[in-house]
């Protein structure tokens, strides 16, 4: 892994300085990035996924030099299954056959995603705790946890994957303050207010093909 970073240090140079931290020229790439995946999945547009893998590339690269190894761990899951949700989008299908698009889940599927959360979060904060030199272990294992049941219900075409993705979102902008990663923070407040637009336009489209 330090043979990585150091292939990817004129990345991970210094393109500026804001409030007080310094703004790598890898993490302004993996912004600009990301913004273009949510500007696609709010409006239902497969080439988010490809965005999406590369973005979350850059991410890991990124979180991993700053000691957030729950969050670069995600970035890995996020880059594979890219692929799976790009094909789900492009070919897949609901249990009766019918073709993939955009629903709620059902009152069964919220408890099951919310229990997901819930018994995932302390085991890797306990992982990360004991195996890594983290200082922000459970901080790091919450929007790690719940990213990876948001994946899966937007690959799905769920709606709920938008308040997941919001509560995310909230958690880890305070996070990345934290560590003083002030561009990512900024795009995790843009990704916050974007799930809510995502939300509302997703709930219309479900109304519409009920």
């Amino acid at each position: 892994m330090q043979a990585l970073l150091e292939a990817a240090a004129p990345l991970l140079a210094s393109a500026f300085t804001l409030w007080g931290a310094p703004v790598t020229w890898l993490e302004i790439v993996a912004f600009v990035l990301a913004l273009a995946m949510v500007a696609c999945n709010i409006r239902v547009i497969h080439w988010g996924w490809p965005l999406a893998a590369a973005s979350s590339l850059l991410y890991f690269l990124l979180f991993w030099n700053y000691k957030l190894y729950g969050d670069a761990g995600l970035q890995i899951f996020f880059a594979v299954v890219a692929l799976w949700g790009w094909s789900q989008w492009l070919r897949g299908r609901r249990t009766d056959g019918s073709a993939l698009d955009v629903r709620h889940l059902s009152p069964r599927g919220r408890w099951l995603a919310v229990a997901a959360v819930a018994c995932a979060w302390p085991v890797l904060g306990w992982w990360l705790d004991a195996h890594t030199d983290t200082d922000v272990p459970y901080w790091d294992a919450f929007p790690t946890a719940a990213s990876v049941v948001g994946q899966v219900l937007l690959a799905r075409k769920f709606v709920e994957n938008w308040p997941t993705w919001l509560v995310v979102n909230l958690v880890a902008l305070v996070l990345f303050a934290y560590k003083g990663l002030w561009l990512t923070t900024l795009l995790y407040a843009l990704f916050a207010a974007l799930s809510i637009v995502g939300w509302r336009a997703w709930q219309q489209r479900a109304t519409q093909t009920a």
